[in-house]
């Protein structure tokens, strides 16, 4: 099925870090890795994003694929899920959320507008919010009708609040997870002063330290249920 740029069986154009579906491997679920440049791994190598670090839980049960891309918004976190459904067919769905700021144009060909541009003059802080929530109830949906499994969590700007009831990673972002500092009093509370900033290659994403830190957090968090 397709209706302008939304299909069931075509990714939007764009390079996806991950194998080819092309033929599908047999014999696991599939887990697909929704997000922007920082799930993409802007900047950093193939072994140094979260998704890699990720990919290494429960390998014997799930395959894992980056479905993440440079600039997206919610809306083509969205139109990238739907465009997968019958090509991956996932079983579980982790969605990395962008900055809710951005939009997806479709005019004569898709825009992704972050909120510094023009076009995005006349929305604030409820319409960011709306779509948002517009957005993660098409991806429940998705899960919904494919009884998939579904975890969310966030690239820059922590939105848990707003969709607590469901399997969502509070207070940690990846830009927000390293420098790791334990508020607990606890023994092995980490507490060691880190003043240079991790960077990826192009000195502006987040580092490899960024990276690690918020898999091994995702997955400290979610593991028993991702399987």
């Amino acid at each position: 099925m397709k209706y302008g740029f939304y299909a069931d069986r075509e990714l939007p154009e764009g390079h996806y870090r991950c194998p080819s579906w092309d033929p599908m491997p047999q014999g696991k679920k599939n887990v697909v890795v929704l997000g922007c440049s920082h799930t993409y791994g802007e900047g950093l190598e193939d072994n140094e994003h979260w998704v890699y670090h990720l990919a290494q839980h429960n390998t014997e049960r799930l395959r894992y694929w980056n479905l993440g891309q440079p600039g997206a918004s919610g809306d083509k976190v969205v139109r990238i899920l739907y465009g997968c459904e019958k090509l991956i067919d996932p079983r579980v769905i982790i969605v990395c959320w962008p900055f809710w700021s951005r939009r997806e144009r479709l005019g004569e060909v898709p825009k992704d507008i972050i909120s510094t541009d023009t076009a995005l003059k006349n929305e604030d802080e409820h319409t960011d919010k709306n779509t948002f929530l517009k957005n993660v109830f098409l991806v429940q949906k998705y899960a919904d009708k494919n009884d998939c499994q579904v975890f969310h969590c966030f690239a820059q700007e922590n939105y848990s609040e707003h969709i607590k009831e469901l399997n969502v990673l509070p207070q940690h972002t990846i830009k927000n997870c390293y420098p790791p500092y334990d508020k607990h009093h606890l023994a092995d509370a980490r507490r060691t002063l880190i003043s240079k900033p991790s960077l990826a290659k192009d000195g502006i994403h987040y580092g490899v330290e960024h990276h690690r830190e918020f898999a091994k957090l995702f997955v400290n968090y979610f593991g028993k249920k991702l399987k």
